[in-house]
């Protein structure tokens, strides 16, 4: 989306910035203002939310803004008005103020995330979201309420889910079909704990479940969900092939048979160790000789499969991108045009005795697994965004897939009521 900066580098010569509002301002938060507030003509970070505020005003201060705080949307409104920054412990006050053009979900959470984008689609606010754990819970649901609305809902550039669909669009513009959208992994345990990736969030003032959900394995599956959700793909079998290859990314196009991928209509998959990371791949074929025989002469090889990769992922840097292509051009990096055709579902990460509230993304209970919506729905498994205080009935063997008939579910939850919602709108 080369023309953003065009639009961008217009918007700032005519004093009409978009006024972003963002939720949330942890550590990827706070590096998004800090970059739009130093390198993004034509846009500003108007309003932060958090429910603590000091880290809304240190995401602003590390920026080298003074912001100012407000409690209601009138008094946020007020500030946006006059160009000062402003913090609020309130979400739905933001949501609900004058002038803001743009919200960024930077949360993680579910629930909460799920109660922010609802007031956000109700407002007729476009929606970025970083938060990938609700979008593959309850994305296709948001996305159609958000299409029903007249309002963009879409993931964030520079993730790897949106990074894919860049360059899956890429690779379809160019005659080729893609047939494998993959992530490319440095590192992954199932059995990871927050005990165990301690000291790495530590070092990096990171949250320590989110670290620990890069690294069991559940993060991944969330992204590549969300791929498949966007495109049509499907896994090939439960947590997909999720191989282990310390070559270069090219090698991997010996590495699938054509004919099965053509029969899955093209598949999400990640693999670990290979070069070059942290980057993601698109595998596709050409059924025209001619244009193979092109292909073969650009150093592509001679197929039938085409490698096409981008060898980093940038989050923070490139969401901007994304507020601008919602907010100018209507165009989302990647959201879910129907109903889902994967879900992640959560798996014990250990023997889990009946009675166990269980601990959510990134904890010491589970980790996600990838799977195809028509198994989740069958077996009526447990999706892994919905599993944080859901408690056991019995208990669960290590390795063991979770589903609804193992656990009470928490009372009153949003969340659960989007994803009856989302299960009786879409029939797999």
């Amino acid at each position: 989306m080369i023309i953003v900066d065009t639009a961008l580098r217009r918007r700032a010569e005519e004093g009409r910035p978009i006024r972003v509002g963002m939720v949330g301002a942890g550590y990827m938060g706070r590096g998004l203002v800090r970059h739009i507030t130093a390198a993004v003509p034509g846009m500003r970070v108007a309003a932060i939310s958090n429910r603590n505020p000091d880290n809304a005003e240190r995401a602003y201060k590390e920026a080298g803004l003074a912001p100012c705080r407000a409690d209601t949307a009138d008094a946020i409104s007020a500030a946006v008005a006059t160009g000062r920054p402003v913090v609020t412990e309130d979400a739905f006050a933001l949501v609900a103020a004058e002038g803001i053009d743009c919200l960024v979900d930077v949360t993680g959470a579910v629930e909460f995330g799920a109660r922010v984008t609802v007031a956000a689609i109700e407002r007729g606010l476009p929606v970025v979201t970083m938060n990938a754990e609700l979008d593959c819970t309850v994305g296709p649901l948001l996305a159609h309420r958000a299409r029903s609305a007249g309002v963009v809902l879409t993931g964030a550039d520079g993730d790897q889910p949106a990074v894919q669909a860049n360059l899956l669009r890429f690779v379809h513009s160019l005659g080729v079909t893609p047939l494998v959208a993959g992530n490319i992994k440095g590192f992954q345990d199932e059995y990871r704990t927050p005990t165990t990736q301690q000291p790495f969030a530590d070092r990096w003032g990171q949250n320590v479940h989110m670290i620990t959900s890069f690294t069991d394995g559940t993060k991944v599956s969330f992204e590549q969900a969300i791929v498949a959700n966007a495109f049509g793909f499907t896994v090939p079998r439960r947590g997909m092939y999720g191989r282990d290859h310390r070559g270069h990314v090219d090698e991997l196009t010996l590495m699938y048979d054509v004919d099965e991928l053509r029969e899955f209509g093209g598949i999400v998959d990640y693999v670990v160790g290979t070069k070059p990371a942290p980057g993601v791949y698109v595998l596709g074929t050409h059924d025209d000789p001619a244009q193979r025989s092109y292909l073969e002469l650009y150093k592509l090889g001679r197929g039938p499969l085409y490698c096409f990769y981008t060898p980093y992922h940038l989050c923070h840097f490139e969401v901007p991108h994304t507020v601008v292509r919602a907010v100018d051009f209507g165009d989302a990096a990647l959201t879910p045009p129907a109903g889902p055709r994967v879900d992640v579902v959560a798996t014990a990460k250990r023997d889990l005795p009946a009675g166990t509230v269980l601990d959510g993304i990134g904890g010491y209970d589970t980790f996600g697994v990838a799977e195809s919506h028509t198994a989740t729905r069958a077996g009526e498994l447990l999706p892994m965004g919905i599993s944080e205080g859901c408690v056991l009935r019995r208990a669960v063997a290590k390795d063991t897939v979770i589903s609804y008939r193992d656990v009470t579910l928490p009372p009153g939850r949003l969340v659960d009521a989007l994803r009856t919602e989302q299960d009786e709108l879409f029939t797999p």
